[in-house]
């Protein structure tokens, strides 16, 4: 029976690109996003690739519609990704709702996110979280405070899931991207996903340097 990875924040870069790694390797994919029509394009996208696919809209802010969307799963997956994430510059004159919007993304849903997948049933199966992480956590530099602040509180976050839940089965990890993700350069993102699927397979390190 094949595997199945959720990835939550598909899309063109990086979120896909680390779907249809693990698709490759005979993984089922689930993707989801805010975006429907977007998702309806994805699944045509894998669909004429042979993989197995299914979508998923969610906001990964809005904690009920997340316990919703995975209690609709079908099956028990075995790899959560969690890649959402405002990357922007801080907007001029920013005030505290800007970061608290930035924090609701990039930290609340990933937590939102793990409550719903660590289960018992999950570490039976051994299963993995990694979560997309950026430089700016331990490199902050200004005009992007925000990013800072939140990437930085969710390395925090994999590393306390990471103690938290290793005794269960669970592998909880993050991929530290050190640069923007461009294509066709060392930050390509399907180079980047190859950093995943090494988390996945190996399982030792809670934090992995894409630089």
């Amino acid at each position: 029976m094949k595997k199945t990875i959720v990835v939550v924040g598909a899309g063109k870069g990086l979120g896909n690109h680390i779907a249809e790694k693990f698709a490759q390797n005979d993984f089922r994919v689930v993707l989801m996003a805010r975006n429907g029509d977007s998702l309806n394009s994805y699944k045509q996208e894998f669909t004429a690739k042979g993989y197995e696919v299914e979508t998923y809209e969610l906001d990964a802010t809005n904690d009920s519609q997340v316990r919703e969307v995975f209690g609709a799963l079908k099956e028990i997956p075995d790899v959560l990704v969690y890649n959402v994430g405002i990357t922007t510059p801080d907007p001029e004159n920013m005030d505290a709702a800007e970061l608290e919007r930035h924090f609701a993304a990039d930290v609340a849903g990933a937590y939102s996110c793990i409550r719903q997948v660590s289960t018992e049933e999950f570490g039976k199966k051994h299963g993995t979280i990694i979560l997309t992480g950026g430089y700016a956590a331990v490199n902050p530099f200004p005009g992007y405070m925000c990013l800072a602040l939140t990437k930085a509180a969710l390395r925090n976050l994999a590393l306390v899931k990471n103690r938290e839940l290793t005794g269960k089965g669970i592998f909880v990890g993050t991929v530290m991207i050190g640069g923007e993700v461009t294509p066709g350069t060392h930050f390509a993102p399907e180079l980047i996903a190859g950093t995943y699927w090494k988390m996945y397979t190996e399982r030792k390190e809670w934090e992995l340097r894409y630089e």
